[in-house]
């Protein structure tokens, strides 16, 4: 299969080898312009321009007062969706759930630092937060299961999700019964830049929220960094990405079956094979054309698309070692390890959101019902950010408590550097001054 990108990483001079990291959403400038005057009208129009541009963008027929999800759509839901389906989404929360209830963390803990002199952390909810989910290449009831879920046991005491309308003016079905069933009974009816700026500014249907986060296109990426002095946009989630690292103890064939997972999801997606073995590389092309014929159509040119493309096919090293390199420079959002001993590889791996071990591990399992979270940090930003996980959903206070005998000694101190530093009030906060106060 001649046209999958071929990239022999050796033979690759520093500006080629860079091309191989860039991700769709690395320039996003022209969709800054473009998404500004959409924000704007939402800000200035409210209902009117999110039903206009639901219309226009999204060829969607959302009625006037029909933004929001009605409790008869949600139990309707119920009614259009396979029982199979249901209970594999009722599965899939469940484990989600026993996950992100082991991350909660305690709601405040104190240790005592020097004698009577206590601090801690103390944790509480967001007050409002809004879930991102994409339609725009398919239906993504897993998003909001692996956003709501988290939210929920977090204790948010509004959550709100956020979703583009099909051409009759509802939400995927499926959707709407993940949301229920994890807990979130609000859905607005918005998708893109304009959702963005709905939960920033407020419409009037769609509440304000302080924080959304969850994945999108370009468009709301784009929208996400023109808003992020008005909400909190959380971690960068863009278009999907992948590598597959494969080594010679497993077959081609499995690694390409795995690297089309991600690369179907759009041509805005990245997806490389990563392998430092010709044999696995050639036989993953040779596999390439049955794998696809077993697909559908449309999965084939977005899939077909990405591999014969720019940021995606397959990257051959000439060692494990320059592999690792190679990984760790691109920071994938998902990361699988196919080989027998998966573990001898770990080790050398620090830069993916997400890492899948062995053959038995596919992307597939962790996107639906393994458990970790499927919302990760693209474009590099696994280099910081990890999983979107319950900690994204509250926020931690400091929490300090020092008795009447632990306070001299630590006023003492503090006193010599408040003084150091020249700040007279810090200094007479903990001198004679406060010492006549307390003894009166």
């Amino acid at each position: 299969m001649s046209d999958i990108s071929f990239h022999d990483l050796s033979s690759l001079n520093t500006t080629q080898r860079a091309g191989l990291l860039k991700r769709a959403e690395g320039d996003l400038s022209a969709f800054v312009e473009k998404v500004r005057p959409i924000i704007q009208a939402v800000r200035e129009e409210g209902d009117a321009a999110l039903i206009r541009f639901a219309r226009e963008f999204d060829k969607a027929n959302v009625r006037e007062g029909g933004l929001k999800v009605s409790e008869a759509e949600f139990d309707a839901a119920f009614d259009k969706v396979e029982k199979e389906v249901v209970e594999s989404i009722r599965f899939g929360i469940e484990n989600i759930r026993h996950f992100h209830e082991e991350q909660k963390p305690e709601t405040m803990w104190l240790k005592e630092i020097r004698p009577g002199a206590y601090a801690g952390d103390r944790y509480t909810p967001i007050a409002s937060v809004a879930l991102y989910v994409p339609r725009g290449k398919g239906a993504f009831p897993s998003v909001t299961m692996m956003t709501s879920v988290p939210a929920v046991i977090a204790g948010v005491p509004r959550i709100a999700i956020v979703t583009p309308p099909t051409s009759d003016g509802s939400v995927d079905a499926a959707t709407l019964v993940a949301a229920r069933l994890a807990g979130v009974e609000t859905v607005y009816k918005c998708g893109g830049a304009q959702a963005v700026a709905a939960v920033a500014y407020g419409t009037e249907t769609v509440k304000p929220a302080l924080k959304i986060v969850g994945p999108g296109s370009p468009w709301v990426v784009a929208a996400k960094s023109v808003l992020s002095s008005i909400i909190n946009t959380g971690l960068p989630a863009g278009p999907s990405e992948a590598i597959i690292f494969a080594d010679d103890s497993v077959d081609g064939g499995l690694a390409a079956l795995d690297l089309l997972i991600e690369a179907e999801h759009g041509p805005d997606s990245s997806a490389y094979l990563v392998t430092h073995s010709r044999k696995v590389a050639e036989a993953a092309l040779a596999a390439f054309p049955d794998h696809w014929s077993r697909m559908t159509e449309q999965r084939v040119e977005f899939s077909r698309a990405v591999l014969t493309g720019k940021r995606g096919g397959i990257v051959l090293t000439a060692s494990l070692e320059e592999s690792y390199r190679f990984i760790n420079d691109y920071a994938p959002e998902h990361l699988e390890i196919l080989s027998k001993e998966p573990f001898a590889h770990l080790g050398h791996i620090t830069e993916a959101a997400e890492i899948l071990m062995g053959p038995h591990t596919p992307v597939t399992l962790a996107n639906f019902i393994l458990g970790p979270n499927a919302v990760l940090p693209t474009s590099r930003w696994a280099r910081t950010y990890g999983p979107l996980s319950v900690t994204d959903f509250v926020k931690r206070s400091s929490v300090g408590y020092v008795t009447s005998a632990a306070y001299p000694e630590l006023a003492q101190h503090a006193r010599r550097l408040a003084r150091y530093e020249g700040f007279s009030s810090h200094e007479n906060a903990v001198s004679e001054i406060r010492d006549r106060y307390l003894a009166g």
